[in-house]
């Protein structure tokens, strides 16, 4: 892979990262610390994300307990989760907040399926956008003369293949992320 190409190859993989990250903050059911990577409390007045101040531990499949560090923090994080569009109570005992994940319902389940294909639909937009930027890159410098007609021809093939290639992948983590979540 050329070096021009390699450069939105990085980029796409990028885009394939957030997208995995939106992934796993959709819920499946069954408890997963991923569900909290969004989610920001309050400390000091400066928003922090939840994990850098609290523990995070998945006792049973249908529970998360969060152990802040700072036993202060309790509330704003009960607040944080509460605001939050996780559609689960805290409980708070003084000590742990306690999510429980109940049993996803199908219309739910129907629900977070679009959520994951939006998802996914916005991701292979990104890439397609990256690839854009790529071909007029590609058409500026050959205007320049800087590559050849014959280089320019390569390198266009040569990003399609790797755009077709990372929207397949998209189209794989979302099939599976739906799966994942129609089969709970």
């Amino acid at each position: 892979m050329s070096d021009i190409i390699q450069d939105y190859d990085v980029k796409m993989n990028k885009t394939i990262e957030v997208i995995k990250g939106d992934f796993a903050a959709v819920r499946a059911g069954r408890a997963d610390a991923g569900v909290l990577n969004k989610i920001t409390v309050e400390y000091y007045g400066t928003d922090t994300p939840l994990q850098q101040v609290a523990g995070i531990s998945t006792p049973d499949p249908r529970t998360l307990v969060i152990q802040p560090w700072d036993a202060s923090l309790l509330k704003a994080i009960e607040k944080a989760l509460l605001t939050s569009d996780l559609g689960i109570n805290p409980q708070n005992d003084g000590k742990v907040i306690r999510l429980a994940f109940p049993q996803l319902t199908e219309e739910r389940r129907k629900e977070l399926s679009k959520q994951v294909k939006k998802y996914g639909e916005g991701g292979k937009v990104a890439i397609r956008n990256i690839r854009r930027d790529a071909m007029e890159k590609l058409k500026a410098m050959k205007k320049k003369s800087e590559i050849t007609e014959d280089d320019f021809d390569d390198y266009e093939e040569e990003l399609q293949k790797l755009t077709d290639k990372k929207c397949k992948e998209i189209d794989e983590l979302t099939a599976k992320k739906e799966a994942e979540l129609m089969a709970v």
